[in-house]
């Protein structure tokens, strides 16, 4: 499949799915979640199964087994699964992994292949559009393939191969952008609750990540970086980082290097200024100094 190949705007029918019958082996916050937009579309849950619960799981006749586990737990699943006739497709959920890791299903008939939604799901998310411009990583038999973008298409979604050599920096990508983000938000409200400063301030710095990641474009976010590093600040940078070495001294490579890499990113849009380079040079300083 090519990377290029993707769909958006399709109306998404009743019965786009009608006739497609699946089951479901995780019915957690992910798999409830495409399970109940594949059924909104037309499609036909016919059994539901944890993941300590598929040794004796038949799903032979049905176009498609959703496996929705945790990926620690695939490999496990999969082995479990291969002792009986399957869907003409299994499909799994996990981003970490390739369509490689079901390969045990193929021998009871299924083309097997991945579907990995890059959304946070906090909850199980029911509503179909809930999918709407969500991307979906797959790889995997021609087969298997075909029926992801079905569903892809299907959902109003976005569809990608993702191939096995990427997956784990893929993933890594992606608890970056979700994880990593959040965990920034933490270390801010900590170092805020560490000065005893209102709990309104952490309300702020939220509100303050919120219009800085809604200035972001779908072609990237380094055009929308903002602060004192990318102003080529330098004394209010070092002022910054004085203070956490008394202050907050566990979080000090943390944020050198964070500033470090956001000069990175400049550099990629532009020449560093004669400023972005003075800073450079003493944030490598501080690094090896640390």
């Amino acid at each position: 499949m090519e990377a290029s190949r993707y769909c958006c705007g399709v109306a998404t029918e009743p019965s786009a799915l009608a006739g497609l019958a699946f089951s479901l082996v995780g019915p957690g916050k992910v798999g409830s979640s495409l399970a109940a937009w594949a059924q909104e579309a037309g499609a036909r849950l016919v059994a539901t199964a944890g993941r300590g619960e598929v040794g004796g799981l038949r799903t032979e006749g049905q176009d498609l087994l959703l496996v929705a586990v945790p990926d620690g737990a695939v490999v496990e699943v999969a082995a479990a699964l291969a002792g009986q006739p399957q869907a003409a497709v299994a499909l799994h959920t996990a981003g970490s992994l390739d369509a490689a890791v079901l390969a045990p299903l193929r021998a009871g008939g299924s083309a097997v292949g991945s579907l990995h939604p890059l959304k946070a799901f906090p909850h199980p998310l029911l509503d179909p559009a809930e999918a709407r411009g969500v991307f979906f990583a797959v790889d995997g038999d021609l087969a298997a393939q075909a029926l992801a973008l079905r569903l892809a298409t299907t959902w109003e979604a976005v569809v990608a191969e993702v191939p096995a050599a990427a997956r784990p920096l893929y993933h890594f990508a992606a608890t970056l952008a979700a994880g990593g983000v959040l965990t920034l938000l933490a270390t801010a409200a900590e170092i805020a609750a560490r000065l005893s400063l209102p709990p309104a301030v952490e309300h702020g710095y939220l509100e303050l990540a919120r219009g800085a990641l809604a200035t972001a474009t779908p072609t990237g976010a380094a055009p929308a970086l903002t602060g004192p590093v990318v102003r080529g600040d330098t004394p209010t940078v070092l002022r910054h980082l004085a203070a956490l070495r008394t202050f907050a001294p566990e979080k000090l490579p943390l944020a050198i290097e964070l500033a470090r890499e956001t000069l990175r990113h400049l550099d990629r849009l532009h020449p560093l200024s004669p400023p972005h380079q003075s800073l450079l040079a003493a944030l490598d300083h501080l690094a090896h100094q640390d």
